[in-house]
Parts: C-alpha cells; structure tokens; sequence
C-alpha cells in the first residue's frame, strides 16, 4: 500500500513538471512548481524513493553548533515560546542553518520518536538538493516565508508532513538560518497553516532583529518607525552605523520604510538619509534608547525614532573627547565649532573666557574641555568667585599656612591655584572677584608663582578658564575690573547660547534627560515632550535639569506623560506665543506666569526656576517687570 503511494504520487509529479502549469492541485502553487522542476531538472531526485534524509556525523553537528553559537542562543527562548503558542501536541519546532542542516529541536518528549521517524533529526541535511520540495529546503531557495502541505512535498515519503518555514537574515541580507514547524498529523489541512504561519515568520523576525542588535551592540544603532510605539518591536527598521556615520548594515524593514535598496545605503553617510546632521543625531543617542522622537529623512517622510548607543562624543584635530566628558551635549553647530577652537587655544596655553547666562553650563562646557585636553588625567578645580564672601575668596583661592591668622587649621590650606596645579583651574563668575584679588591673580598668571597667606613662594602649572554672566567691558569702564586682567584672561572668549536659542533642543533635551535617567527605561510621552521643547527655559539648562530630574524620581513605570510636567510647563504650551513673537516676549511670560503663581516670594519663584535670586533679579530688570506693574 505504500508503495502504491508513493508511486502515484511519482505519476502525480511527473504530469504536473511535464505538461502545462496546473490551475488546481498541490503545483498552482508556482514556488511549489519551481521546487518541483529543479528537483527533477537540476538535482535528479526520484519522487518515488523511500530513502532516509543523510544526517551529520556528530562532530560535525557541534562544529555546525559552535558556528551558530549566538543565533541558537538567541532562538532558544524564541522556539520554546513558539511551541507553547502553538500548544505543543503535534508540532516540531526546528531551526536550520543556511544550508538545510537541522541544529536545533523544540517537541515534546513524547512525540520525538514520531518526527525521528519522518527523518527530523538533529543534524538532518534537509536542504532541497537532499530532500526536494520541503518547507525547509524550498524556503532557503525561494527565500521567502512559505508552507509545504503534505502531498505539495517533492518526495512520496514526506507527504505525511505539513511545514511553514521562515528565513532568518543577518544584517546584511544573507539566509542566515531557517525557522521551521513541522507537523506530521494527518488532519491538517492547508487553510488551518495560515496562523501558523504567521507566528513561524513573527519569530523568525523577533530572532533577526535580535540578532542584528546583538552583532551590533557595540556601534550606534538607529531604530525608526511609522508609529512611535511600534519603535522597539519586530516591525521596526534598524540601521547600524559607525563612528564615522558610515552606515554598516541594514534590516529589511528600514529598507521598507526608507524606500531604498541596501547596496544605496550601505557605506553611506547617514546623515544622507535624515533631515539632520551628524551631530544632532548622536546628541539623541542614549544607552538604551529609552526615548522616541520624531525624525524626518531627506525625501520627507515622517519617522519615529530612537538612537542606541554612547552618548556624543567629538574628535577634534588636537584630541577626542573621551566618554567621561559626556556632560555636555555638543549637538548646536555653532557649539560644536566653538569647542573644537576652544580646545585648540587651550592646548596652547591660552586662556579661555567663557560667557553666558546664569544656568547655560558654563561649568559643563569648561569641563568638558579640560576632559577632552592632554590635561584630562590631572585636576579640574572650580571657584565660583560671587558664592564666597570676600573675606574668604582669598584664601580659598591661594590658600594659607598653619596659623597665619586666627581660627587658621594648624595643618594649613593648599588653595584652589595648588590644588590645580598639571590641571585646570575654573573661576567661575569672574566678574564678582575683588579688585585687591584681581592684581593678585595677574601677578600669578604673569609669574606662574603662589604664595600662600603667611606662606613662600610655591610654583604652579595651571591652564585657567574663566567664565561670567556680566558684561566684563562694562565693568572695566567703570572701574570694577581690571583692564590688564581682562585681556590676560580674556585670550578666547566664547559666547555659550542660552538654552532658547540652541538649535539642538530636542537633543538635549533627550541628552540630559538620559543622563538624569542613568540608565534606567524612561518613556516620555510625545506631547510631553513637544511641551518641554516649546516651553523657553529661562533659567536655561539648569532649570531644564531640575526640571526632569523632578520628573524621573516622580515617574510611574518609567513612563512620564503631560499631566506629569510642572504647571507653568502645560499651561506655556496651551497658551503658547505666536512664531512671530520674539523670544525674549516669551521668556518674560514664562517669568510673569512664575511670580503670580508664587505670589511675588521671590525665594520660591527663583527655587521653581532653579536659578539664584541674582539671576532672578537681573532677568527682572531685563524685562521691566516689577510689584508695581501687577498692582
């Protein structure tokens, strides 16, 4: 009886490949028809042989192992997982190589003699070369998703089985492996294989995008979507680049959504693709690419979007800035090109002045280049020159001997100069140091000499970045700061960009809120988002910081929403300025919006800003806002 079988399913192979394409019956299929051809034509297989699938010698199933070692390590869960869906009786769960080769099974125990019998074993060579038309073998030359029912198998002896079979691809395109269920009940009819089918290829694409972040995770990986929330599952378009921008590989399904063939895009700038630079791309990239946000490519469509990998980091001419200085978010143009000469001057011994306002990360911005410099292993000393009294300022900054005067230690102080000597010494609000310390400090930056209060002569070596709020000029005009020890401090000055005015907002915004998260999973909300983005900031990166460190420790499940965000951040965004209003209109809103809701207690609004009362005061002034006003 059996052969009777395979016999008349022989004359059943023979009249479909010989005469004209069938409209019914297991070849209308025509990948079925292709298979069956080349099975004929160019392997010379005999449908009606009853011979065992070849298996491999053991060694050479763990050699094939080894090779496979992080795709099977990857599949396993994925394959065990599959099997439960599918509700385990009656199913075999396989995952092949590039050749055909089984490496892997999932069934139950006690089925397993049963699939053994079809000739499913490990290390079974079922490529279609060996086996003819099977879900296995004709999905590797067909390279596609597809299900070989029963008598739709090329040979008489495996009609009893019913296959879908996925390929898996590694990044860039090649057939990596194949995932396949077998089933070898009699009752399974082809119509009932449409939902098998679709978990087979569901899985096989959860393993190709593991896989793909896994080869990659050392390199800056793109992750993009139509949907904001679709970023992070097995539809979405991946993109792996170097530290060049120089894309290395491609998925599928980023081909899909750009619209591009890989050999368009593969060593390309990735820059060429998106509406955005370089380095607003790599101001967004976080550790775990915890955050989505919205990314147009160059032809206009709209995308979602997520970076993985180190936040920015800047190759300059004279040195890289390394990891550790990755306090500051380099992604503004102008900014980028103000570090890199800031960094090459200071190389060369000549102070930098650094300008801004109260809270744009003038103290970040110093740092970062002392960590990017060869002075990177030594000392960086900070003094802010407005937050000591000026009884104080003195010693703090060129220390004292023991007992130099009363309530002195006995041991003495090293002052800031000693302390930073190979380093940086940063004085910060250079603008409120006295007169009598400013002659001081010329006759040291001339003579590279500190003498400590009631001490000797000590040599230093300290590069010195000096950084103000105040218009310096002005107060050389009227007579509070010395003109010598202006143009001596004075030998580069860079303006840093109040927040408001920075070009890489939403990088920042990501940057910092990623540095504040410390790489715990944060999702924030899209219109969140756009209101922290659209809100002006007055006290500039530092209320910004206050702002989403608030938020993280607040956050429920790692997920921030609209209704999260501080009052006067919403209500900025309900009633948010015209484009045409200027920015400085904004920011005195924002301010007024402040003070009302904290009734005028000036402590209270400068703390809701994170910004000192001096500066609050200052920005008053700016704007001509005053009690009278609201009276």
């Amino acid at each position: 009886m059996h052969s009777d079988h395979l016999s008349r399913h022989a004359r059943q192979v023979l009249t479909v490949t010989r005469g004209p394409a069938p409209s019914r019956g297991p070849a209308s299929d025509p990948s079925i028809a292709r298979s069956w051809l080349r099975c004929l034509e160019d392997y010379h297989l005999d449908p009606s042989l009853a011979v065992a699938p070849t298996v491999l010698e053991h060694g050479r199933i763990l050699e094939s192992r080894e090779r496979m070692q992080q795709v099977l390590q990857i599949a396993g869960g994925e394959m065990a997982s599959l099997h439960q869906q599918l509700s385990g009786a009656g199913h075999a769960v396989l995952l092949t190589d590039a050749r055909g080769v089984i490496l892997n099974c999932v069934t139950a125990p006690t089925e397993r003699k049963v699939f053994e019998r079809a000739g499913l074993w490990l290390g079974a060579d079922w490529s279609e070369a060996r086996e003819g038309t099977n879900g296995i073998g004709t999905c590797l030359v067909e390279r596609q998703a597809l299900t070989i029912h029963q008598d739709e198998h090329f040979r008489g002896r495996h009609t009893g089985l019913t296959c879908s079979a996925s390929p898996v691809f590694d990044p860039h395109g090649e057939l990596l492996a194949v995932l396949d269920v077998s089933s070898a009940r009699a009752d399974v009819s082809r119509q009932s294989q449409f939902h098998t089918m679709t978990l087979v290829n569901l899985s096989a694409k959860l393993i190709e995008s593991n896989y793909f972040l896994r080869h990659f995770e050392d390199q800056w990986l793109l992750r993009f979507h139509l949907q904001a929330e679709a970023v992070g599952f097995f539809s979405e378009g991946l993109l792996a680049f170097d530290e060049q921008g120089r894309i290395a590989a491609v998925n599928q399904s980023a081909l899909n959504l750009l619209g591009r063939g890989r050999d368009t895009l593969v060593g390309q700038a990735v820059d060429s693709c998106f509406d955005c630079s370089l380095g607003e791309l790599l101001g967004r990239a976080t550790p775990h690419a915890s955050t989505r946000w919205p990314l147009r490519t160059r032809d206009g469509r709209s995308l979602f979007a997520s970076l993985k990998g180190r936040p920015l980091t800047l190759s300059v001419p004279v040195a890289k800035v390394p990891a550790s200085a990755a306090g500051i978010c380099l992604g503004d143009e102008r900014l980028q090109q103000d570090f890199r000469r800031a960094l090459k001057v200071f190389e060369r011994d000549v102070p930098l002045m650094v300008h801004g306002e109260t809270g744009s990360g003038k103290e970040a911005f110093a740092k970062a280049v002392h960590q990017a410099s060869r002075r990177a292993g030594k000392a960086f000393v900070a003094l802010n020159c407005a937050s000591l009294p000026e009884s104080l300022i003195e010693s703090e900054l060129f220390g004292y001997r023991g007992g130099s005067f009363t309530g002195a230690r006995k041991e003495g102080m090293r002052g800031k100069l000693q302390q930073a000597d190979g380093g940086t010494l940063l004085l910060d609000e250079i603008g409120d140091m006295p007169l009598a310390l400013q002659t001081r400090l010329l006759r040291v930056l001339e003579d590279r000499v500190v003498v400590p209060l009631g001490g000797e002569a000590v040599a230093v070596d300290v590069r010195i970045i000096s950084a103000t709020h105040r218009d310096l000029l002005e107060r050389v005009r009227d007579g509070s700061f010395r003109e010598d020890l202006y143009y001596r401090l004075n030998g580069l000055e860079i303006e840093l960009p109040a927040l408001r005015e920075r070009t890489d907002k939403p990088a920042l915004l990501d940057f910092v809120l990623a540095q504040e998260a410390a790489g715990e999973p944060l999702y924030l909300e899209e219109r969140a988002r756009q209101a922290l983005l659209a809100y002006p900031w007055p006290g500039n990166v530092r209320q910004l910081r206050n702002v989403l460190r608030t938020l993280v420790a607040l956050s429920e499940g790692g997920h921030v929403a609209f209704h999260d965000l501080p009052g006067y951040v919403r209500e900025q965004q309900v009633q948010a300025p015209q484009p045409e209003q200027p920015l400085a209109e904004a920011e005195r809103t924002a301010l007024i919006g402040v003070l009302e809701r904290q009734r005028w207690h000036m402590t209270h609004v400068a703390e809701e800003l994170g910004v000192s009362r001096n500066t609050l005061y200052r920005k008053l002034r700016k704007h001509g806002i005053s009690r009278q006003m609201n009276a």
